[in-house]
Order: C-alpha cells, then structure tokens, then sequence
C-alpha cells in the first residue's frame, strides 16, 4: 500500500503531464466504449427487427425452404392449426401465428400492377409492435363477420400507384392452387411504410382467411413462432425439432440476410479502431514514462545506490503508470455512462440507411462486459508502456545514473 501512495504522489508530482496522459487514456476508454456500444446497439436492433419481421422460428413443409412450389400452395401446411396448439404448449413461445404467401395482380380497373403480399393474422401487428409505420387509415380488422367486402393493406407507394385512398375498392387476382385464375374485390383498410423502398412499391397484407379464399385453400405458407426471449430461440428450435421431425424449421438468423453482413463489417470496422485506439495509448504512455524516467534518472541512481533492485525500480514506475491507466479509464467510463444517458434524451436521429427511407434514433449501449474487457486491456497497456521504459532506465550503472544532468 505504501508503495500505491508513494505512486500516487510521484504521477501528481509533474500534473500537467500527468493530466494529458490521463485525457489521452479516458478519451480511448470512450471512443471504444461509444464505439462499441453504438455497434451492439446496431447488432440488438437488426436482431429485433428481423425477428419481429418473421418471427423467432419459422415453421413450414419439409421442403419449403429448399424446393420452388410449381402451382401455390404445393407445399403449404395442412392441419396447421393442430401444430399451433402443440407449439404453445411451450411456455417460452409467447404466440404461434400463420402465413400464407401470395402474388399476382392488383387493378383499379384502369390500370394493374404486380403485387407481392402476405394473409396475415391480425393479431401479428400487437406481437410485432411498431413495426409498420401507418401512413393512412387502420389495421387489419379483426372481426372478419362485421365486414362486408374483404381488408387489404397497401403499401404507400404501391397505393399511389393504383390512385387510391383509404376506403377504396379495388381488385385483386390470382393463381389458384389448381391453377386457374381467382379473382375478389377488396377495400382498403389502411396505407403504411415499410421504410423500404422497393417493398413500399409491391407489398400488400390481407386476413389469412382472404389469402385463402383467393388461393382456394385450407393450407398456409408457414407458421411463425414469437418467443417472449430472443436468448431463447436455438433451445426452443432443438425442443421443436425433436418433436416435429417431418416439418422443416428455420430461425431468425437463417433469415435475417443483412445481419451477419453489418455484423462482420462493424466488427471489422471497430476491431481496426479498437487497435489504433489501444496504440495511441500505448504510445502516449510510453513517451510519457520515457520522459519521466531521463528525468529522474538521478533518483533513479540514488535508490539503486541506496540498495534497490531494478526490479525495485521498475516496479514503482509501472505502478504510477498503472494509477495513470486506473484513473483514465474510470474517467472513461464515466463519461460514456454519462453520454449513454444523455444520448437516450437528446432524440438525435441518423440519416436512413441504404436502402431505406427512415432514419432511426441514435443510441449507445453501456456495456458492462466490453467495460471489463477494455479497462483490464488499456491499465495493461499503460504497464507495459512504463515497464519498458524504465527496463531502459535502469541498466544504466549507478556512477552514469548519478552524473546525469
């Protein structure tokens, strides 16, 4: 403890010099903790939105997912809601919710385009929360018997172009799943933004009991499992497995195609940052020791006449280094929670990413485990940059070390 004081004493003995390399040590402690907590911020939002987009784990036909259906519905799932039932039975699944996937024309009686959509459940949209901005109108109904004219929700630019508003009528044909054309007059319940562009121009949603009737069918696409946790999705993936061996499964991950793209490219990215960071503090310190070991080279020489051993020496400075490091990453740390904070009211939003139309909030996790990853990391750097230092400093012989001016 005595020689932590004595430590203590000699970094505040130059305190300008000491307070520089202090900055220099916090400001790298909060570049990789903002940095850091910006990327799994990213990584937490792309994860939710893609489960929130398909569900934790799909459930569908064997050959769903590897096969391309001939006529629709070929390899739809029959007796689906029998398998709902057994998947609920799991008390991590918080809902079990059929799709059925179709395409083919919409018309306003002038003019058709090509749509792609899905019949839903409407009780998707509580699960998935706020996952579809309403530019117009309402949701999807959920009481079918009150309707006398089928829902459809367009997306906005796709409503744009079949000039219609909510309220409207329109036409929507398809291909059965023997194959012939089927065609139904339906309204539109509601306009929304899906944020993205080209699905903006194509997607529709309508009631599964509508997509059914169109297709004319009792089967559905897939069913898509909610999971109260995230965390909880390869375990209840292996349990389904185990007991649905006939059906083919896959989880958000196998369909989230841009999230080990963003994740490889922001590991890269702030991996080569956390590097340049870890650099400049090593090398900030290390001019810093150096300095102060020709510096007190005298002292140096005084102690070693006085009986010390180098290592004696050494030590003492890599103990101001490691209170340089100790206080810098506090001061580090500090200042990220307190930008963390902040950065949750300051509601500063960033431009849209490529290939969507809305931006998002800025925001910056605090995390604890990459905490503890850095600050062991930079005090050790900060060591390491005095303790070669002063090795250098002390293979001087005493008589050099004395006669130093």
């Amino acid at each position: 403890m005595n020689w932590l004081i004595f430590a203590i004493k000699n970094v505040f003995r130059n305190r300008r010099r000491a307070l520089i390399t202090i900055l220099i040590t916090a400001i790298g402690t909060v570049a990789i903790m903002l940095s850091g907590g910006f990327a799994l911020f990213t990584y937490e939002g792309l994860q939710e939105m893609a489960a929130r987009s398909s569900g934790h784990i799909i459930v569908a036909h064997k050959d769903y997912f590897d096969q391309e259906e001939e006529t629709p519905m070929e390899l739809g799932m029959v007796n689906y809601q029998q398998k709902i039932e057994q998947l609920k039975e799991d008390k991590r699944v918080r809902k079990v919710l059929p799709r059925t996937a179709l395409s083919g024309l919409i018309s306003n009686g002038d003019k058709s385009a090509i749509f792609m959509g899905s019949g839903i459940d409407p009780e998707e949209f509580v699960v998935k929360g706020p996952s579809l901005e309403m530019v117009a109108g309402r949701r999807l109904s959920r009481n079918l018997e009150k309707l006398e004219t089928p829902e459809i929700m367009l997306a906005k630019d796709l409503a744009k172009s079949m000039q219609v508003e909510v309220g409207g009528y329109l036409t929507v044909m398809v291909t059965t799943a023997d194959g012939v054309l089927n065609a139904i007059d339906v309204q539109v319940s509601g306009i929304f933004s899906t944020g993205v562009p080209e699905m903006d121009k194509r997607l529709v949603m309508t009631h599964i009991n509508t997509a059914q009737e169109l297709l004319v069918t009792d089967k559905i696409s897939s069913l898509h499992v909610y999971l109260y946790q995230i965390d909880d999705t390869d375990s209840v993936l292996e349990s389904v497995q185990k007991n649905h061996k006939t059906l083919a499964l896959q989880s958000w991950l196998e369909q989230a195609f841009f999230y080990e793209k963003v994740k490889n490219l922001y590991d890269r990215i702030f991996g080569m940052l956390g590097i340049v960071i870890f650099l400049m503090v090593f090398f900030s310190v290390s001019n810093t020791m150096s300095m102060v070991v020709v510096e007190r080279t005298r002292e140096i020489g005084t102690q070693a006449a006085m009986g010390a051993y180098p290592w004696e020496i050494v030590r003492n400075f890599s103990l101001e280094s490691f209170v340089i490091g100790l206080t810098g990453t506090a001061l580090g740390l500090l200042i990220s929670g307190i930008i963390s904070v902040a950065l949750q009211f300051a509601n500063i939003q960033m431009p849209p990413p490529p290939g969507s139309s809305h931006g998002y909030p800025l925001m910056v996790y605090f995390s604890f485990e990459l905490a503890m990853l850095i600050v062991p990391l930079l005090i050790l750097i900060c060591v390491a940059a005095a303790w070669i230092a002063a090795t250098r400093g002390v293979k001087k012989s005493i008589v050099e070390a004395l006669a130093h001016v």
